[in-house]
């Protein structure tokens, strides 16, 4: 077999080992397609929005949907079709901002306090005081103490969500500080660092990566509350939140200004925890064995 013919093998067997995790996870697949296309339309925004959506236009305020204004108007006279584009740019970039800063935090602080007896006993003090606040009210409290800004709401829900990461790579550490590979490893006289980054990491990524999916819808529904009571994102900043905020007023008027964008927001939490839930059954050995 030459070159060519073995990378046709390999291509297929790769393509067949995709279809058959699809067809055991049909979640994985129905989860990343909408997600992909809400991505998308969120990235192509100037392309695929109609107009500007912080231009206003007091003589067209709280329209119904027509040709030229999709989903109508909002009480300002902006097109709501081009500003539910725009805001899904705002809270996807929050979402996976908050669940790559928490799982990255997460998983370094999670390994040392899991190899390190002395260090675990006053980091988990902490993160269980941490844990035992709210993470919406964590974050406004801590949102409370600064000015709204997209900094600021990431730092806030990244501090909110941190740990339900540490106790979650926690638990992994310690259990796998028992298996006889890492004794062998001790054994053998490993170092540590040479340990955690050969043995201990790759065991640690298939949970943190299952649960940074559902970090990142928490982190989009506490964005919008943020927005929604004023504490988040500023309002010339479209996002979901915030379009739902400006339409509370005038919602008996126009269900529109909520309606949309909550759609979209549920939409798109739905399709990451699809995701997840796909990726946790993927990688859990006991379900796969069932299926």
């Amino acid at each position: 077999m030459n070159l060519s013919d073995s990378a046709i093998v390999n291509s297929g067997a790769r393509y067949a080992g995709a279809l058959s995790l699809v067809r055991r996870h049909p979640t994985i697949f129905i989860g990343g397609i909408v997600l992909l296309a809400i991505a998308l339309m969120a990235a192509l925004a100037p392309h695929v929005g109609t107009v500007d959506p912080r231009a206003i236009d007091p003589a067209v305020r709280l329209r119904s949907a027509s040709s030229q204004h999709w989903m109508g108007t909002d009480m300002l006279g902006r097109d709501l079709y081009s500003r539910v584009v725009y805001g899904g740019r705002m809270s996807l970039v929050i979402g996976l901002g908050v669940a790559l800063l928490a799982a990255g935090s997460g998983l370094l602080i999670g390994v040392v306090t899991g190899f390190n007896r002395r260090i675990d006993a006053i980091v988990m003090r902490v993160m269980d005081g941490l844990m035992a606040i709210p993470s919406v009210l964590l974050a406004i409290a801590l949102m409370a103490l600064t000015r709204a800004s997209i900094e600021n709401v990431l730092f806030a829900i990244t501090i909110a969500e941190i740990p339900r990461v540490v106790r979650l790579v926690r638990g992994v550490v310690l259990t796998l500080r028992g298996q006889p590979f890492i004794e062998a490893a001790t054994a053998c006289g490993t170092r540590t660092l040479p340990m955690l980054w050969r043995h201990i990491l790759p065991n640690t990524i298939a949970p943190v990566l299952v649960q940074a999916t559902y970090i990142c819808a928490s982190a989009m529904l506490i964005e919008a509350t943020l927005s929604f009571i004023g504490a988040g994102i500023p309002p010339g900043t479209p996002s979901w939140g915030n379009i739902m905020a400006e339409g509370r007023t005038v919602f008996q008027l126009s269900p529109a200004t909520i309606l949309y964008p909550g759609m979209m927001l549920s939409l798109t939490v739905l399709s990451v925890n699809l995701l997840g839930d796909g990726l946790r059954d993927a990688f859990d050995p006991r379900l796969s064995r069932l299926m």
